[in-house]
Order: C-alpha cells, then sequence, then structure tokens
C-alpha cells in the first residue's frame, strides 16, 4: 500500500484537552483506494519529522475545524497544514484536499473565503467542468464563487459555488465533499484518489 500523510481534525474536551482525532471511515476508505494512512500530529515540526520518516509519498488534507481567519478554534492546524502543503509543493507530492482541506489549499493560493448558505445537505448536486451532474455531499459553511490563476474549477454547485479546483502546474486537488461519507463509496472518488496518488487497489477490494 502507498504511505500517505493523513492530517487530523483538532477536538476540545470537556476538561481542556486538545485532541488530535480522525473519523475512522477514512482508514477504509483509504484501504479501498490502495493507501496506507501516516497521521500527522498538529504540530508542525513533529509533522514534518514524522512524513520524512515514514516516507510517505503525497499529503491529505481532511475535513473539520474551521480556518481560524474564519473563527476556527484550531490556529495550530492551520499552521501545521499549511507548511505541510508547502513542503508538498517543495517535493512535488500529489495533494488532495477534503472540505476544509480544500479550503485550506484555496487559502494558501491567495483565495478569501466567505461565508455560504445551503451547503449543509446529504446529498447535494454538482456540475463537472466536462458538464455531467453528480450527487454528493456537503457539509461546509463557507466557500468561494472565483477562483484565481493558480487553480482551475472543476466543479461547481447549483449556486456557482465552486465545489472543486485543482492546480494548474502541481498535482494538487481539492474537492468540498466526503467521499469517506458516502456508502457505497463512490467508484468515481475511488479512481480519482487512485490516479492521483499512484496507488494500487489489490484484488477484492
Amino acid at each position: 500500500m502507498t504511505p500517505v500523510a493523513v492530517t487530523q481534525r483538532v477536538e476540545l474536551t470537556p476538561h481542556g484537552e486538545r485532541r488530535d482525532c480522525l473519523d475512522q471511515r477514512w482508514t477504509r476508505w483509504l484501504g479501498a483506494c490502495g493507501l496506507l494512512p501516516v497521521l500527522l500530529p498538529n504540530h508542525a515540526e513533529a509533522a514534518a519529522a514524522v512524513s520524512r520518516q515514514s516516507r510517505v509519498t503525497g499529503l491529505l488534507l481532511t475535513g473539520g475545524n474551521d480556518l481560524a481567519a474564519m473563527g476556527g478554534d484550531a490556529p495550530e492546524r492551520d499552521d501545521m497544514e499549511t507548511r505541510m502543503l508547502a513542503l508538498a509543493c517543495e517535493r512535488g507530492w500529489p495533494v488532495i484536499g477534503v472540505c476544509r482541506g480544500m479550503q485550506i489549499v484555496q487559502s494558501f493560493f491567495g483565495l478569501t473565503l466567505q461565508p455560504v448558505e445551503g451547503h449543509v445537505a446529504p446529498v447535494a448536486p454538482i456540475r463537472l467542468a466536462d458538464g455531467s451532474l453528480r450527487e454528493v455531499n456537503s457539509y461546509h459553511r463557507f466557500g468561494t464563487a472565483a477562483t484565481l490563476p493558480a487553480l482551475e474549477v472543476w466543479a461547481r454547485a447549483e449556486d456557482g459555488t465552486v465545489k472543486a479546483v485543482r492546480h494548474v502546474s502541481q498535482p494538487i486537488l481539492g474537492i468540498m465533499w466526503h467521499p469517506e461519507r458516502l456508502e457505497p463509496f463512490p467508484r468515481e472518488d475511488i479512481n480519482l484518489f487512485v490516479r492521483h496518488f499512484g496507488s494500487v487497489v489489490e484484488c477484492g477490494q
């Protein structure tokens, strides 16, 4: 299996603990894509060390936690993910950002997010760049209606909100839906992850 660095959300407990955690569905999803998750702590230097010692070859920026600029309460995660994204660009790693992960990608390349309404739903239609339609899910309160030259749009919601981006020259993608929460796992998204990370799915998966 191909090892990929995976970021985690920050959960605050009633006892004041700041815990790094990841939905267990991600492990199942990544396994279906032939990928082995290497979990990164929300500490920039430690995350970089983990990625080096684990010899990861890609980066997955997962969902959860609003960006601090949008009122979020996990600035350490913003710092770690921004620095890991810079490292991925330096090393030419493939990157996929999911939901908040796509927002980090957009922010990294100079976009400013805005509040959006009507984008929390278990089923939401999107239109892909080729004109085709598909149904995904949607769990975000911030987004953009435009992009900047570094990122091109390849999916939008019915109201024009950007739902997927890709870098024009680097192996960086962003999607605003959660494929790990869809049952059964969408073949289109498995194929996307497999192609992008260069993984191999074993027979029977």
